[in-house]
């Protein structure tokens, strides 16, 4: 099912701050999955790994 697009966002100073960020591959509106080793795109499968 996955998670609301609300939650991705956080309010400072009355302006909504995105939490998460966009794929480099896939653009704007394709936000990437934080998990705890890697940052994961479900759309295109592009993955970063933590150090």
């Amino acid at each position: 099912m996955g998670v609301r697009r609300g939650s991705c966002y956080t309010v400072q100073d009355g302006r909504a701050i995105l939490r998460k960020r966009h794929c480099p591959r896939c653009g704007p509106g394709v936000l990437m999955a934080e998990h705890e080793d890697r940052s994961a795109c479900g759309r295109c499968g592009y993955t970063e790994f933590k150090k």
